[in-house]
Formats: C-alpha cells, structure tokens, sequence
C-alpha cells in the first residue's frame, strides 16, 4: 500500500491542471508541463487535488502508484515555485561570467569553457565565483548542473573546483617526504 499515492496530490493558488488520455497537463505561474501517465494506474481531478489509483494488485501497478503521484507533485512544484540549484567555483583565477545567454567559465585550461543554456533554463552568476540555475524542470536543472561541473569536478587534495553549494570534498593529505 502506497503511502505517497494514498493521498491526493494538493493544487496551489494558481496552478490549474487537465487530466488527458496518457498525460496530466499542470500549468502554473511558471509554464506549463506534462506528465506521462503509466498504463497501470488511474487518475482523476477532484476537489482536494489530483488522486492516483492502481488498477489492479499486481506488484507493477503498486510501483507506479506513488511514483506517479510523486512525478505530479514535483511538476507542480516546478510550474509553481521553480527549482533552483547553485554551484560555485573554488580556485585561483577560477570565474565565470554570462554573454547574453552563454556562460563562459575559466577553470584552468588554456581556453575558456562557453556553456550554452538549453531552453527553458535560466543561469545568473551574482557573483565571479557563483552560477544560480533555475528552471522549471527538476531533472533539466540538475542535468544542466552536472554539465557545468563536470568541466572541473572538485578534486580531492587542494579542493579546487565547480561544486554545489552544500557540497563537502573530502580532503586527502597529499605526498610527505
């Protein structure tokens, strides 16, 4: 029994949603998403929110269950607060700064990085050392995150870096004589 699927997925102030065939349709203040409906379970729109119901006792339909109403309710999360996820820089020389849409990192290497934003994805820099991306789309956002810190992960010896904010590296002690 699905304790997330139990209870029925609540619509903020000004987050209106449509339940089609194969997707919910959620629009907000933000935008507007869809998600994919599994075949095993069913969905309706009622007074105290989206409900989302198995429909059947197999063991896939139970899964989904509270998956699904997990998915909804990030979606309306998303089209109604946004999600935001912060990186900084930690090193010599290290900054990055915007070009109109791009964001061009300088990490060390001979050349500077341009990172080019996909769509739906904003990225601020409130400070050299600092990239704030925001979206709409919890997996874009995180995605678009891993993308910029992977052209300098943190190493593990002197910490230098693209990290996210609450990230802790853990040092190692480097070569004794």
């Amino acid at each position: 029994m699905s304790r997330i699927g139990k209870k029925p997925v609540a619509l903020p102030k000004g987050v209106t949603a449509t339940i089609e065939k194969t997707a919910v349709r959620i629009k907000g203040p933000k935008g507007e998403m869809s998600v994919p409906i599994a075949r095993e379970v069913t969905t309706s729109l009622g007074d105290a929110g989206i409900s989302v119901a198995p429909r059947d006792t197999s063991k896939r339909a139970r899964a989904m269950w509270g998956m699904q109403a997990s998915l909804i309710k990030g979606v309306i999360h998303g089209v109604s607060k946004g999600y935001v996820n912060e990186l900084e820089l930690q090193g010599t020389g290290y900054k990055a700064q915007l070009q109109g849409k791009n964001l061009k990192i300088q990490v060390g290497f001979s050349h500077d990085v341009i990172y080019e934003a996909p769509p739906g994805i904003e990225i601020k820099c409130p400070s050299p050392t600092e990239i704030v991306i925001s979206g709409i789309d919890k997996q874009k956002v995180g995605q678009v995150a891993a993308e910029i810190r992977s052209f300098r992960p943190p190493e593990p010896y002197k910490g230098k870096g693209i990290r996210h904010k609450s990230e802790y590296v853990y040092r190692k002690e480097g070569k004794k004589k």
